[in-house]
């Protein structure tokens, strides 16, 4: 018999996933809470097989929660319920130690996927989850693609030039010919995309790269 505890600070929620689950034979649902502290004081007085949570939760929210009761009771599952699906979220839940992420709009099917897989020992995301993750994955991807790879002479240069040095001064400073800054200077205009001196500066300012 799986023991289960519904965590959610709506009651009409909790209502709906025990009509969803109230027939399965193999699964008992054996308390509800509606907030973090309520779910730790349930945790802590019964044997719990798995915390159906919500994340947005009073006194304690449900990575909060998770986090303590993986911290104590670790072979306790815990499968996230909740209508966020953002890739800071999902990353929070996984750090929080939970075993599952599904959404709250999700059917009674995948819940009772999600319920079996992660009792077998599995972690459980949802389709909708897993392509918000693959994705943010493919952004990030794009984004490295697409971001200027500026060598560490060049970013030498730009500083100097964010700093109003002429082309002499940054020659002197760099021990390096007029020539050579100005190639610098033209690959960072090439390179960032940019019109003149105020393009290089706006970008220098945008990245952080004044010190």
């Amino acid at each position: 018999m799986i023991r289960i505890i519904i965590a959610d600070d709506h009651q009409m929620f909790i209502d709906g996933i025990r009509s969803l689950l109230e027939h399965e034979e193999d699964i008992e649902i054996i308390g509800e809470a509606l907030d973090g502290e309520q779910v730790l004081r349930l945790v802590s007085s019964m044997p719990v097989d798995m915390i159906l949570m919500d994340i947005n939760m009073p006194k304690l929210d449900g990575l909060q929660a998770t986090q303590q009761i993986k911290a104590k009771y670790p072979d306790t599952k815990v499968l996230m319920l909740t209508m966020y699906n953002t890739p800071e979220y999902i990353v929070g839940v996984a750090d929080a130690g939970a075993d599952g992420y599904i959404l709250k709009n999700t059917g009674k099917h995948e819940l009772n996927e999600a319920i079996r897989s992660i009792m077998a020992g599995l972690n459980f995301y949802s389709q909708e989850v897993m392509r918000t993750m693959l994705q943010s994955e493919k952004n990030k991807k794009t984004k490295a693609l697409n971001d200027p790879q500026l060598s560490k002479r060049e970013i030498e240069v730009l500083k100097l030039i964010v700093q109003e040095m002429t082309t002499q001064e940054i020659a002197d400073a760099l021990f390096i010919s007029n020539h050579t800054v100005e190639t610098h200077r033209k690959n960072l205009l090439d390179k960032l995309n940019a019109r003149n001196i105020a393009g290089l500066v706006r970008y220098a300012y945008q990245n952080n790269m004044l010190a």
